[in-house]
């Protein structure tokens, strides 16, 4: 499972913690790896750094499955690091559902 990363320009790389980010999705989307091919993160901070806000930093995350069309899921939190475990925690329960009917058909 390949791992991306992208921020918008409010986000550096060093606030993106990379290797966190990727660390924390491979734990949460382990057990999946067999059918992901490749995980995108999209990182953004919804009030620039102009604003701020409860819950302005913004994950994305696009799951491709091979023969299937792509899973995308969002979180919104005041981390960067706390988006990112939201967001892999909602794409681990997409995966479950569309991985456990695939399997019963």
């Amino acid at each position: 499972m390949k791992i991306q990363i992208n921020t918008d320009d409010n986000i550096n790389q060093a606030e993106a913690h990379p290797e966190q980010t990727e660390a924390t999705i491979r734990d949460i989307l382990d057990r999946f790896s067999d059918q992901v091919t490749r995980v995108e993160v999209h990182l953004s901070d919804e009030n620039s750094n102009k604003k701020f806000g409860t819950a302005d930093m913004r994950c994305l995350l696009e799951a491709r499955l091979e023969g299937l069309q792509p899973v995308a899921v969002t979180d919104e939190a005041a981390s960067v690091e706390q988006a990112v475990e939201g967001a892999a925690r909602k794409m681990r329960r997409s995966l479950d559902s569309i991985i456990g009917k695939r399997q019963t058909h």
